[in-house]
């Protein structure tokens, strides 16, 4: 399976914020709204990648866009990642039950069991916009491709 396409519906879904609440479909509603997904927290790799789009998150919001980052790390790594950073960027955790919400994005790195590096746009409808997979983990994407993807994105 690879990554949902443009054009289709998200999947029911729980992801867990860093507070432990859950994170739903719903949430996506009435939302623009960037899910980066990342193999774990502290390769260098997701390093890089967040550092890049922390400094591009005003513009992002400017679009209309927010960003999530979504791996299978608990949350207290996930919150210790992202302080260490010193990014703002919201994490939200796929551990339980173990990378359900990758696997439904089709984005499960199936040799290693964590999310494959994967960017994907849901519009206000709940519908995938545009969505982006690399064909392994290592690939670290520019900040440029979800400006593409959203600027591809409108109507």
């Amino acid at each position: 399976m690879s990554v949902l396409p443009a054009g289709s519906d998200v999947p029911e879904f729980t992801l867990r914020r860093e507070d432990g609440e859950p994170f739903t479909r719903d949430d996506l509603a009435g939302n623009t709204t960037v899910l980066v997904f990342y193999p774990s927290a502290f390769s260098s790799v997701c390093t890089d990648q967040f550092q890049i789009y922390q400094e591009v998150l005003e513009d992002l919001a400017a679009e209309g866009a927010t960003v999530y980052g979504v791996s299978i790390d608990q949350t207290d790594s996930q919150v210790a990642f992202r302080e260490s950073l010193g990014v703002t960027i919201p994490m939200l955790s796929d551990a339980v039950p173990q990378a359900a919400a990758t696997r439904a994005f089709g984005v499960l790195f199936e040799p290693t069991g964590v999310a494959n590096r994967a960017l994907v746009i849901v519009g206000p409808d709940q519908k995938v916009l545009w969505s982006w997979e690399g064909e392994h983990p290592g690939i670290l994407p520019g900040a440029n491709l979800i400006f593409d993807g959203l600027a591809g994105a409108r109507p």
